[in-house]
């Protein structure tokens, strides 16, 4: 399977687009180099703007953009985008509803060496607690490529996570919709719903899974806001139970927001698979993997675990 930078794809797509639509302006704060949007910088200079390290003013200064009718793309580290200027992020850009799309690198656990500082943990969480603000995490390249083109042809607010490493391309999607989860294998045994790059372990998880003749149905639920309840209450009716995973504290993100759909419509054992009550560390991203039960292999077990407890 190929593995690809999101934010190659991000940076490239930017580009694709500034190309045809010359209302886009993009934003960054010093970090173009990362998170690729100095492609964008190369091509359009006098619509690329280097904040430096002033998110806050940044988010402020987008909110400017979209005021005068620009569709603004804003680009740093998720740990800066979501919590650094969170304030900006709900009272200047969703309160008003602008048209700002907040595409955020180097999330998660896999930040790897940069170490606890800058790995965000709860940056869904900060982000879907906010009204008007839309959600996407894409598996791989090129749904990173389809979410920000959802993005740009869906007026108001955006966040897109991407990570930091090079992540194995997801075979055989479905068609990308935004709101729309995508069920990548059937089953009846029990449901694994995925988001990012743990799609791709939740699908080794499966595999493995089968050859022990259990059949598992995994949904990567690349859209985190608006969720797709339709899907979700489908599987929860369907399968035995569910196991929810994702690059993020298991408070407030995917799991929660699932936690709370099937709470309201058909209740139903749920085991988490996430970070859970920890700040991240200095380590290598496979290492950190391992350390923090996020690998196929603690999908695996906790879908056992699932299916053995009878869950219904």
């Amino acid at each position: 399977m190929e593995q690809l930078y999101q934010r190659d794809i991000y940076g490239q797509t930017l580009v694709e687009l500034g190309r045809t639509n010359k209302n886009i302006v993009v934003l960054d704060a010093d970090l173009s180099g990362s998170t690729r949007t100095s492609l964008f910088a190369k091509e359009f200079p006098e619509r690329f703007f280097n904040f430096g390290v002033a998110e806050q003013n940044m988010m402020a200064a987008a909110s400017g953009f979209a005021s005068c009718g620009k569709t603004v793309f804003v680009s740093t580290f998720a740990m800066f985008a979501t919590g650094r200027a969170w304030d900006q992020v709900r009272n200047t850009i969703c309160y008003n509803n602008f048209n700002i799309k907040i595409v955020a690198s180097h999330s998660g656990i896999t930040v790897g060496p940069d170490g606890s500082s800058h790995q965000a943990l709860e940056d869904v969480a900060l982000m879907r607690v906010i009204p008007n603000m839309n959600i996407i995490v894409p598996c791989d390249g090129p749904q990173t490529r389809d979410a920000v083109l959802a993005a740009v042809n869906t007026p108001g607010p955006f966040y897109i996570r991407l990570g930091r490493p090079k992540i194995a391309t997801v075979e055989n999607k479905p068609e990308f919709k935004f709101g729309q989860a995508q069920v990548l294998t059937e089953g009846k045994d029990l449901t694994i719903i995925a988001c990012g790059i743990m799609v791709g372990e939740a699908l080794v998880a499966a595999r493995n899974l089968l050859a022990k003749g259990i059949k598992a149905r995994v949904i990567n639920m690349h859209t985190i806001r608006p969720l797709d309840t339709v899907t979700i209450l489908k599987a929860a009716g369907e399968t035995r139970g569910l196991v929810v995973c994702e690059e993020h504290t298991v408070i407030g993100g995917l799991a929660s927001s699932i936690d709370e759909a099937v709470a309201e419509n058909h209740p139903i054992k749920t085991v988490r698979v996430g970070i859970k009550n920890r700040f991240g560390q200095s380590g290598e991203p496979a290492d950190l993997l391992k350390e923090y039960n996020l690998t196929s292999h603690d999908i695996e077990k906790a879908a056992l675990v699932c299916v053995n407890t009878e869950c219904k």
